[in-house]
């Protein structure tokens, strides 16, 4: 079992920036591949970024990528997202999602291949 809590989220003008924290409990961090999805109102959950277990891989959305950086601290069990940049189209309920891998570099961008989630943190940018 894995429980995560998300953390940072707020209203922050555009142009600024936010740094969210997913903290887990439970599992060792490192043995879990570590997602962030965004869901928007009226819009489907989607893929925002994705870290390995080891930390050593990355994946970014386009929408998202040279703005946003993941990054993991296995000491600590906690994964972050530097925002960079913000725009109002990055407004969203932001999640973080784990999936143990038997696999150091894996990581997964569809929602289904994780497992665990948690409760979601409110990112709202005006303009």
């Amino acid at each position: 079992q894995v429980q995560l809590v998300e953390s940072g989220g707020g209203l922050v003008q555009a142009g600024g920036s936010l740094r969210l924290s997913c903290a887990a409990s439970g599992r060792t961090s490192s043995s879990c591949a570590v997602g962030w999805f965004r869901q928007a109102p009226g819009k489907e959950r989607e893929i925002v970024t994705a870290i390995s277990g080891s930390g050593g891989r990355t994946y970014y959305a386009e929408s998202v990528k040279g703005r946003f950086t993941i990054s993991r601290d296995n000491a600590k069990n906690t994964v972050y997202l530097q925002m960079n940049s913000l725009i109002p189209e990055d407004t969203a309920v932001y999640y973080c999602a784990a999936q143990p891998t038997l696999r150091a570099t894996a990581y997964y961008t569809a929602a289904l291949a994780y497992a665990y989630w948690g409760q979601g943190t409110q990112v709202t940018v005006s303009s």
